[in-house]
């Protein structure tokens, strides 16, 4: 164990040891990918807020998920673009615990998020005669604010309780910074943090995923028990699995994350793998299958793009 009085404060990141060869081709990609994912999710987020008629609930609860896909990917890319880049393979202290609040408030603001969303299309689906009186413009705010505060508060009082605590090592065995990394640097009892880091998870697990169940078999039922056009029954099965399928990639990732981090006897290149994927294939996914699927943003994206981005 280090001497407390000497761990410097800056970090040796052990997963960026590259190859030349192997580092270029890394720098490429990533930059790329970033870049993908910027003019991905500001079209998606300029295609909503700069046209009135998407101006409904259903697409400004969804607004706030390339919002924090942007925040979970520029914490992520701008740090490993600018090591690949300069090749240090260090990190100060400060920006570690930085990178890795912005990225856990990216994992749990996704699935309130995505929470939210299936509320309000249960609401729409289920109960389409008090839509319009239960989803007003109070009430988007009210449940808008409480997603984020609920995600501020959860990962504040996570790095609170990691803050804390003495360091007594410098060497991160991952690529990029997270809280179990952090908490490998750590030269004191953590049991605190273990088990409120296994509340949240469990807390998410049990409110998202029993919501998230609950509303979609409700609407599947609605949908085959109603007599209404077959038309309309497609387009809110059509709404509803874009949200589902979004919900299964990143739950699976998020999962896979987990569990590589409570076995010890996992692969380190798996781990880092399955970490950076779930900050890679959401935000680059997520804008692309609502363009895709979702008409009406479909319909607007391709308007801004032609008239904005690319006016011939």
């Amino acid at each position: 164990m280090d001497d407390l009085s000497n761990v410097s404060s800056v970090l040796t990141l052990e997963g960026f040891n590259l190859p030349p060869e192997s580092a270029f081709s890394a720098f490429v990609f990533a930059t790329l990918s970033y870049m993908v994912i910027l003019f991905c999710n500001l079209v998606l987020i300029l295609t909503i807020i700069l046209n009135r008629s998407l101006h409904q609930p259903m697409y400004l609860l969804l607004l706030n998920l390339p919002i924090n896909d942007l925040i979970g990917s520029t914490a992520l890319f701008t740090q490993v673009i600018k090591e690949l880049l300069l090749d240090t393979g260090t990190i100060q202290y400060s920006a570690c615990v930085t990178q890795a609040f912005f990225i856990h408030i990216y994992g749990t603001g996704a699935v309130l998020i995505l929470t939210a969303m299936a509320y309000d299309r249960y609401i729409a689906i289920c109960s389409p005669l008090r839509y319009h009186t239960t989803m007003t413009n109070a009430h988007l705010r009210k449940i808008i604010t409480l997603l984020w505060v609920c995600d501020l508060l959860l990962i504040g009082v996570l790095f609170f309780l990691l803050l804390r605590l003495p360091r007594c090592r410098s060497l991160m065995s991952h690529s990029y910074c997270d809280n179990p990394s952090l908490l490998k640097l750590v030269c004191a009892n953590i049991a605190i943090n273990n088990i409120y880091g296994l509340f949240i998870t469990a807390l998410m697990q049990v409110i998202v995923v029993w919501t998230i169940l609950y509303t979609y078999v409700q609407i599947l039922v609605t949908c085959f028990r109603n007599k209404g056009s077959a038309d309309t029954k497609s387009k809110a099965l059509q709404t509803c699995g874009t949200h589902l399928i979004i919900f299964l990639l990143l739950e699976s990732l998020g999962l896979l994350t987990i569990i590589s981090y409570r076995l010890s006897q996992f692969p380190p290149q798996l781990r880092r793998l399955i970490g950076v994927s779930t900050l890679i294939f959401p935000p680059t996914l997520n804008p692309i299958i609502y363009g895709l699927k979702i008409k009406d943003i479909r319909v607007k994206a391709m308007h801004f793009l032609r008239t904005k981005i690319f006016p011939s």
